[in-house]
């Protein structure tokens, strides 16, 4: 700051100087340039409903740890209604049957039907060999 001001005062004294007439510019240029820099936008925020859509996909592509994890992580984002949240313990399960966790399988149908009372397979998925026997079960003892 306080080589502006010297330049500043100097500047008319040396008016004959070609080299000084050009610093000065140049710092002033400097600081005339010095505008605040924009922020970049904020990184997006995945939504419940966003991570529940990606498990789906996930879950569809045979990846079924990445389901998991994105299932789960819909349900502790939060999802907008009882239905949605079921679908969520839905697509839980059936990553766990597919993978032979059966005990975890069974708690997801339970959490489903415990969230929303009018949870049910479509007649495809309760006719599924590997999640159909263990969501008969678990919905049968209602």
């Amino acid at each position: 700051m306080r080589a502006i001001v010297v330049l500043l005062v100097l500047g008319p004294l040396l008016t004959g100087c070609e080299t000084v007439k050009q610093g000065i510019k140049d710092i002033g240029s400097v600081f005339e340039s010095e505008e605040p820099k924009p922020k970049p936008p904020p990184a997006p925020v995945r939504t419940g409903e966003a991570s529940l859509a990606a498990g789906i996909a996930q879950f569809e592509e045979g990846n079924y740890p990445q389901a998991q994890r994105l299932l789960q992580q819909s349900l502790n984002e939060g999802l907008p209604n009882r239905a949605t949240q079921a679908r969520a313990h839905k697509y839980l399960a059936f990553t766990y049957c597919v993978t032979n966790r059966t005990p975890q399988c069974r708690q997801e149908f339970t959490n489903a039907l415990n969230v929303d009372a009018k949870f049910t397979l479509t007649a495809a998925e309760a006719g599924h060999p590997t999640w159909g026997p263990v969501y008969r079960s678990v919905s049968k003892g209602r």
